[in-house]
């Protein structure tokens, strides 16, 4: 399920139509996960780990709820076909 958000991501910054405010959380979930500042630090073994997968998670949907839903089914309905 995380693979076809990620996928979904990937094509909602590649795509013109997308609102840049989309646009922006998608690069700030990346931003925050591949950055050394967390709410929980990465030393605690499990929840350091939690904490970026959902952080990332939690701002990926934000996005999604930024795109119009005729974008977000078109964009969902061609990862599907590419998938098959």
């Amino acid at each position: 399920m995380f693979r076809k958000e990620l996928l979904l991501a990937w094509a909602m910054l590649r795509d013109p139509r997308s609102p840049m405010a989309a646009k922006l959380t998608v690069v700030l979930a990346l931003v925050y996960v591949i950055s050394p500042i967390d709410l929980v630090t990465d030393f605690i073994p499990i929840l350091g780990w939690l904490d970026d997968g959902l952080i990332a998670y939690l701002l990926l949907q934000a996005a999604f709820k930024f795109l119009p839903a005729d974008l977000h089914a078109a964009l969902s309905s061609k990862i599907k076909a590419k998938a098959a």
